[in-house]
């Protein structure tokens, strides 16, 4: 037999359907990055705590951690999206105090860039006959566009 006896649970907790990989991916499908930190390049991690009752509904929430700039409402409004599945406990209600940790990641940038090549072949003026020089000249244009994704 092994030494430590396996955990009892007497009560049934309410559980995100999917996991958490379907709970994160919820939350990066609805996270919007607030404007007013995309423009002061702002990045964190704002730790929201809330209440979970037992017919699956989220209320309560709460920054236990914020970094402003709007991502902390942010975080509190993609929380009170979440719906969990409801449980039964033998006619007890069931309240959950749990937190989540939201992720405000900037985008990387994408730089996107051509690149032409021209041969400029000189006409022959009065100088240039002068030189018999005939050789083209080779000139490159690089463009540069820095598109945020």
């Amino acid at each position: 037999m092994s030494d430590h006896p396996k955990k009892k649970h007497f009560l049934n907790l309410p559980k995100y359907s999917g996991g958490t990989r379907a709970f994160r991916e919820f939350i990066a499908e609805n996270l919007r990055y607030p404007e007013a930190a995309f423009q002061a390049k702002i990045e964190g991690s704002v730790i929201v705590e809330y209440d979970i009752h037992d017919n699956g509904t989220v209320r309560n929430q709460r920054v236990v951690k914020g970094i402003g700039y709007g991502c902390d409402e942010e975080a509190m409004r993609v929380v009170g999206l979440l719906r969990f599945d409801k449980v039964k406990n033998r006619g007890v209600r069931v309240k959950l105090t749990t937190k989540t940790t939201i992720h405000f990641k900037l985008p990387k940038t994408l730089i996107n860039y051509t690149i032409s090549y021209s041969i400029k072949e000189d006409k022959p003026t009065a100088d240039t006959e002068q030189k018999k020089d005939n050789s083209p000249s080779y000139g490159y244009t690089i463009d540069l566009n820095g598109n945020l994704k």
